[in-house]
């Protein structure tokens, strides 16, 4: 009798763990519908500036929260160039030292970023795909 209890004990902590292991699977997923892309640090080609930040979607639009940092007199360059609407488009922001934006656009497809010094073509950096 005693076996018969101790397996029927052990079936159902079996049981019970089997369902606690099972819930939070279940939030992850759900959670997974909006996820968060982190990305950078991306560099100057001479180390001068970078930027990093993360990109995300919601309802349709995409976002782009980015930080830039650079410690010389001269400014540091973010680029975006993105696919949207069946063509590309790019604009670049400059920024002083440490500076932080957020951007969005609807329809996006794919997103690319690099970080150039002293001025918007010079010491740019490798470009990444962001989203």
């Amino acid at each position: 009798m005693r076996k018969v209890l101790a397996a029927a004990a052990l079936a159902g902590s079996v049981a019970l763990t089997g369902l606690a292991v099972a819930a939070p699977a279940a939030q992850a997923s759900t959670a997974s519908q909006t996820s968060v892309h982190n990305w950078g640090k991306y560099y100057s080609s001479n180390h001068k500036a970078y930027d990093y930040g993360y990109t995300w979607e919601s309802h349709g639009r995409v976002y782009t929260k980015w930080y830039g940092k650079e410690f010389t007199p001269k400014y540091g360059y973010v680029w975006f160039k993105y696919y949207s609407g069946g063509s590309w488009h790019k604009f670049y922001r400059k920024w002083d030292g440490s500076y932080s934006e957020t951007w969005s656009g609807s329809g996006i497809k794919k997103i690319f970023t690099y970080t150039c010094w002293g001025s918007p073509t010079s010491y740019c950096g490798a470009s990444f795909r962001i989203y």
